[in-house]
């Protein structure tokens, strides 16, 4: 039976390529005005994590580009600025969720106080006297410790534990966003609780 061409255009008639690749381009322009948008993570999720090159944050939590926030810094330790960054998102940006992750093996159980300070006094002289923000340069250590502001870790689950209660004592941040904590083992690549060790010596700072 034949068919005309009346019959051929109504089966494409609502098959357009122009379609799809406007789907495409919306898609990509809420992607990239999400925040003017309010649109939060998809996970309304923060992580707070060490810089430390082994660990594949996305990877380790099942996550995937979009799902979180992640913040990396030397240890993964909740500083002035996690505190900032964590104060913005829980309280603009609807986050409900902080997961920190440390890790065993970390550099930051690796020197030392004394070769960690020396090292950086080699560096700037005068540590009491150092900037610690180029914005506000009036602000520094001050009368504390140079460490404290460094925080070198002894033990990375009882650090893991405390960096959880820093962020859930902080008035900055809400008392319904929930804080958890986990160690993630270089040697097995698996994440843990603080204190499901398995290895002393991969755990606690040689000193």
């Amino acid at each position: 039976m034949a068919v005309s061409n009346n019959t051929v255009m109504s089966d494409h008639e609502h098959d357009h390529h122009h379609e799809h690749v406007d789907e495409s381009v919306d898609d990509r322009q809420t992607w990239a005005r999400r925040r003017r948008e309010g649109v939060p993570t998809n996970k309304q999720l923060l992580v707070i994590a060490c810089m430390d090159e082994r660990i594949p944050v996305e990877d380790a939590l099942g996550i995937e580009l979009g799902d979180a926030q992640v913040f990396r810094n030397a240890g993964g330790k909740v500083t002035d600025d996690v505190i900032r960054s964590a104060a913005l998102t829980t309280n603009f940006f609807d986050t409900e969720e902080i997961i920190i992750i440390n890790h065993t093996d970390c550099g930051m159980m690796s020197a030392p106080d004394d070769a960690v300070r020396e090292g950086l006094q080699a560096q700037a002289g005068d540590l009491d006297a150092a900037d610690l923000d180029p914005s506000l340069p009036e602000l520094n250590i001050g009368d504390a410790d140079i460490m404290d502001w460094v925080k070198m870790t002894d033990d990375i689950d009882e650090a893991c534990a405390a960096q959880v209660e820093y962020l859930r004592e902080s008035s900055l941040i809400p008392d319904d966003v929930t804080v958890s904590g986990y160690v993630y083992e270089v040697e097995s690549g698996e994440l843990r609780r603080p204190g499901d060790r398995v290895a002393e010596e991969i755990s606690e700072r040689q000193v």
